[in-house]
């Protein structure tokens, strides 16, 4: 009986110390693997292993560090099986005409946008509570951690994100201390090269960036592409894996939305708001033969005073569910 005692207070001990990281693992798990469903899968991972070493922890650390070392470790194992997730504009190739055939690779892994539901949670919590910052999970920076190896990724992550120390990284990923450093020089220098600072971007409840908004959400569901376009900065960029191209300028973007978009007319789609790596997202239906609109694409905004800067358009429908969006709307 006393044993059975024993496993149910270790079970809660358990508990009660690592289920409010989860949030920040899932950052973490994220920032690693570009994907929003194998974060959830490689956080689950981590939890199990975990608890399987909780009995033997034996608290040299925190139990914050402690879940963070399994959980990179973790990523590493998972990224040893599969490819980088990139963005199409990672890809190396120039621009993309709007009026050329539009070439997909959805057998290939790319980066997915990450909900602020599961990171951040209500949308009324206390910022002093948020320990997952926005710069850190921002879509530009987690897309030039993706041209990272693995190692020199984890390095970056725990050295810059999360502010451990050279011994500490060093002993998390069995590596000597100069080939930590070495790895965080190099990944230095390639997320400074790729990853531009967020400068100008305007935060979603910025009064400014809400008013852009609203105008974007009518011009698109009143398919009204001269609109569409004065709200693009002049050297806007649009990509839409798993479409390879990518396309910059508001009037090249312009005509690859007259070109190539199903719609024709006002009230064939419907955007719904959500948010993605702090920021501006939608959801975006298009009407089918029977009246209901469908999930068509999610649309990730970089937003500036200027305008739209960066439009990302996820055309992986699955995308929906993580997003917690309904999977269709009436009529």
């Amino acid at each position: 009986m006393s044993d059975v005692v024993s496993t149910v207070d270790v079970d809660e001990s358990f508990r009660e110390q690592v289920e409010p990281l989860r949030r920040e693992i899932t950052a973490h798990c994220y920032r690693m693997l570009g994907s929003v469903h194998e974060a959830e899968d490689l956080v689950q991972e981590t939890y199990l292993r975990a608890w399987r070493a909780f009995h033997g922890f034996e608290r040299r650390s925190s139990v914050r560090t402690w879940l963070y070392r399994i959980a990179t470790n973790a990523c590493l194992t998972a990224l040893d099986q599969g490819q980088r997730r990139p963005l199409p504009t990672g890809l190396g190739a120039p621009p993309s005409s709007p009026s050329g055939e539009l070439e997909q690779r959805p057998e290939l892994p790319w980066l997915e946008p990450l909900p602020d539901s599961m990171v951040w949670g209500e949308p009324d919590a206390d910022p002093a509570e948020q320990v997952v910052t926005r710069d850190s999970v921002r879509l530009a920076f987690v897309a030039a951690l993706q041209l990272l190896t693995p190692r020199q990724r984890a390095v970056f992550i725990l050295r810059d994100v999360l502010a451990w120390q050279a011994s500490e990284v060093a002993e998390a990923l069995d590596m000597s201390v100069a080939a930590a450093n070495s790895a965080l020089q190099r990944a230095r220098a390639q997320v400074a090269k790729h990853a531009p600072d967020a400068g100008p971007e305007l935060p979603a409840d910025d009064e400014r960036a809400r008013e852009l908004l609203d105008k974007y959400v009518a011009a698109f569901e009143d398919y009204d592409v001269d609109r569409i376009v004065e709200l693009l900065t002049e050297d806007a960029v649009w990509e839409m894996p798993p479409f390879t191209g990518w396309f910059q300028g508001a009037g090249t973007i312009g005509r690859l939305i007259a070109e190539q978009c199903p719609a024709t007319g006002p009230g064939q789609m419907r955007l719904v708001a959500t948010s993605a790596n702090g920021q501006a997202a939608f959801g975006v239906y298009h009407v089918d033969a029977d009246g209901v609109f469908r999930p068509f694409q999610i649309q990730q905004l970089t937003v500036t005073a200027a305008g739209v800067s960066h439009t990302a358009c996820y055309f992986d429908t699955s995308l929906f569910a993580a997003f917690g969006m309904p999977e269709e709307l009436p009529a």
